[in-house]
């Protein structure tokens, strides 16, 4: 997912500056590392044409909010921010985001925007932000331990069952193979590529205002229970426990027959050309399919001179263009419009057109605590993984997540 979990590293991980000369217009535009793939030629592209000019700064991802709140305390703030849409509601319930709706509804393929990215941004029937990069979380099989196992290489599992089943025929520990990996210590990385089984099976983790927590579900108790059965019988290295997330990109190793992962692993794993992998949806208990859709939404600082937002607004006009969809996607990333994906990924990975589908049905939890709730290595989610997967009172550690995250919740309001 192109979001909190300090993939960052991956990409970029120093400041760095488009420069630019004086025009009409200079607007400021800060991203964080994520987009430093796309972003900087994207802002060439726009500049070339003369006329206004985005001026972009790329800021360290665990940086970026704290920079963006003393920079609005000090009274100059960027025009424009790209940042992990997870933190749009936060943003827009502070009051610190320009209402983008007219615009955004004016669009001729506004509907064919990403519906979760536009779900976040919005807030008291407002839009405050517009997406702008997209990533997915997917299930990854590694076709070689599948045609090993006597599995149909070809063949992705579409239930638990089949994922436990084919885990279970892959798994070889005494040769270093496992049937399935999941970064036990991870709460970015469990709201990442677990949550996706519980909404594929028609549950929830928080109601659609994010105000109240929907953990004590039976959803998640067999989504807990299938992970944790899979753990009691050996299917996953013994150090996934443990694991905060630095080895969550384990299956590129060659040894884990299925993982859940996001999107961008497919560019990160283009080095590795031996890796013979498959993507598919995340499925629920008896089939269905979701995903986590991460990735960034473009929002515009209140207060920002209508002449700047105005060239905001070219500027992400111009970025869902075909063209500049297009150029996008060769670095890597999804279409932001699910009605030009087809023409846009056309001649790239196969793969990507697979992760593409995830756009229309993906979900992102809307929360104005979402670090405190999801991210924080020692918040309640990770904890749930923890204590769940790998612990042994299932009713304990769902009731004690349910009561944390809904203190974390009223705390906030």
């Amino acid at each position: 997912m192109l979001s909190n979990f300090g993939l960052a590293s991956f990409i970029f991980a120093a400041t760095f500056c488009v420069q630019t000369t004086a025009h009409a217009a200079d607007v400021t535009l800060w991203t964080r590392p994520d987009g430093a793939a796309f972003t900087p030629p994207l802002v060439k592209a726009f500049n070339d044409r003369g006329g206004d000019q985005i001026k972009l700064e790329i800021v360290p991802a665990n940086q970026l909010i704290q920079k963006f709140a003393t920079a609005i305390a000090g009274g100059s703030p960027p025009d424009g921010l790209s940042l992990d849409l997870v933190f749009t509601p936060a943003l827009a319930q502070k009051g610190q985001l320009a209402d983008l709706s007219e615009w955004a509804k004016s669009l001729p393929y506004f509907k064919s925007l990403s519906p979760a990215h536009i779900s976040v941004a919005t807030y008291d029937g407002k839009i405050y932000g517009m997406p702008f990069a997209v990533d997915a979380s997917l299930l990854f099989w590694n076709k070689k331990l599948f045609a090993a196992a006597g599995l149909p290489p070809d063949i992705p599992p579409k239930n638990w069952a089949e994922i436990e089943a084919m885990a279970g025929k892959i798994n070889n520990p005494e040769n270093g193979i496992y049937g399935y990996y999941f970064s036990g210590s991870c709460g970015g990385c469990g709201i990442f590529t677990f949550t996706p089984y519980i909404w594929a099976s028609g549950g929830d983790i928080l109601s659609a205002d994010g105000k109240k927590v929907t953990i004590d579900t039976p959803q998640m108790r067999d989504a807990l229970s299938f992970h944790h059965g899979m753990i009691e019988k050996g299917l996953l290295p013994e150090g996934s426990g443990s694991d905060t997330g630095s080895n969550f990109l384990s299956f590129g190793n060659g040894n884990i027959g299925i993982s859940g992962l996001g999107a961008f692993a497919i560019g990160v794993f283009s080095s590795k050309p031996d890796l013979d992998y498959g993507v598919t949806l995340i499925p629920g208990e008896n089939g269905g399919a979701s995903s986590f859709l991460g990735g960034e939404n473009l929002v515009v600082t209140k207060g920002t001179s209508p002449e700047k937002v105005a060239v905001i607004e070219d500027f992400l006009e111009f970025s869902y263009s075909p063209a500049q969809q297009a150029a996008a996607a060769r670095l890597g990333n999804l279409p932001v419009r699910t009605d030009i994906a087809d023409q846009v990924l056309k001649g790239l990975d196969e793969r990507f057109v697979t992760a593409a589908k995830a756009v229309s049905i993906g979900k992102t939890p809307y929360a104005t605590t979402f670090n405190e709730l999801f991210n924080d290595a020692n918040g309640p989610y990770a904890q749930l993984m923890a204590d769940g997967m790998f612990g042994d009172d299932l009713d304990d550690a769902i009731a004690t997540a349910q009561e944390s995250m809904q203190d974390i919740i009223d705390s906030a309001k």
